[in-house]
């Protein structure tokens, strides 16, 4: 038995396990159109995430998002309920990922993913909320802590 049959078998293996361990967590894909129709269900509207970077999130947001950047859901995990659906969005989808990997391993089963992000909800002409004051929106989600009232909407 040479070495070279002893390692493929083995590398195959690893590149395997490593890809089955990357695999996407399980998300549904929601349209701007399914969201906007849920927003304004009370108890049962969905909970939506905006997972980019403060500074992404105060330039414009869809109404009624709660910001809390991908890298820090796994530390402000109690702010996300587990009782409703997750509708998490960012630019591009990455953080969406990186973010719900995060949720789903702590349990989260009612994640969904708004199809396009942020750029086509605002192409669509989806309304775009900002802070009134946007200095204090910023200095409250640099806190990372719950910013309701400092990034109200006009």
């Amino acid at each position: 038995m040479n070495l070279r049959s002893l390692i493929l078998p083995g590398v195959f293996v690893a590149l395997v396990a490593t890809n089955a361990l990357a695999t996407d967590p399980p998300i549904t894909p929601v349209s701007a159109d399914a969201l906007v129709e849920r927003l304004d269900d009370g108890d049962k509207a969905p909970y939506v995430l905006d997972v980019r970077t403060a500074e992404e999130f105060v330039a414009g947001h869809v109404p009624g998002a709660v910001n809390i950047p991908y890298d820090q859901v796994a530390s402000r995990l109690a702010e996300v309920p587990k009782d409703r659906d997750v509708v998490l969005y960012c630019r591009s989808g990455r953080r969406v990922q990186l973010a719900a990997a995060v949720l789903a391993d702590k349990g989260y089963t009612r994640l969904e993913h708004l199809q396009g992000d942020m750029p086509a909800w605002a192409e669509q002409g989806r309304p775009v909320e900002k802070p009134r004051d946007v200095a204090a929106c910023k200095a409250a989600l640099a806190s990372g802590g719950p910013a309701e009232k400092a990034c109200a909407s006009n």
